[in-house]
């Protein structure tokens, strides 16, 4: 073969691996900002959550002087979940959040004055529909971490974030605990 032909074959050869770690490094940062981007969003709903909790306590105090250990589980599940540092920390603190403002909420059927309060009921209608904000934004994040878990865990993508140090821990999943699969017990 003439020496021109090899050095082309190695020039095209090198192009192509180039390209590829090129290509495969953008496409795992895209994901990677994806995945930071959604958990942003889980935050900013959160932040709702957190703000109308306050309120909703307040408000349930009025009506129920011996319900203090519910209204104080809703109060240090929320101080537990704002003070939360990472990703991990704040899937547990926001479940433990979800369960205590479940059975915050079931106490309002033994207070019939309290169900018929406006301001009640438009909390609990702000509540509900964070919730469900809160739900959506947990499934597209949860399905922005499963395509980035996918990129650095199959090959051939799996060398390059391994070269560069993506990590799946990067993306954890936002899962239901043990605690939020569990049907709240209430009990007077």
């Amino acid at each position: 073969m003439n020496s021109g032909v090899i050095i082309m074959i190695v020039v095209v050869v090198i192009l192509l691996i180039g390209g590829f770690i090129v290509t495969t490094y953008n496409a795992l940062v895209q994901l990677r900002n994806m995945v930071r981007d959604q958990w942003s969003q889980i935050e900013v709903q959160l932040k709702k959550r957190f703000d109308l909790v306050p309120n909703l306590v307040e408000t349930v105090k009025g009506y129920s002087k011996h319900e203090k250990d519910t209204l104080d589980a809703v109060i240090n599940a929320r101080s537990k979940a704002v003070s939360a540092q990472t990703p991990e920390e704040e899937i547990k603190a926001n479940g433990e959040l979800s369960q205590a403002l479940g059975k915050l909420l079931a106490i309002s059927e033994s207070y019939p004055d309290l169900k018929a309060n406006q301001n009640f009921l438009d909390l609990q209608t702000s509540l509900k529909d964070i919730e469900e904000k809160i739900s959506y934004s947990r499934q597209f994040y949860n399905d922005t971490a499963l395509k980035y878990r996918n990129k650095i865990e199959m090959f051939p993508s799996n060398i390059i974030a391994a070269m560069f140090s993506f990590k799946v821990s990067d993306a954890p999943f936002f899962e239901a605990s043990d605690n939020e699969k569990e049907t709240p017990q209430v009990k007077f």
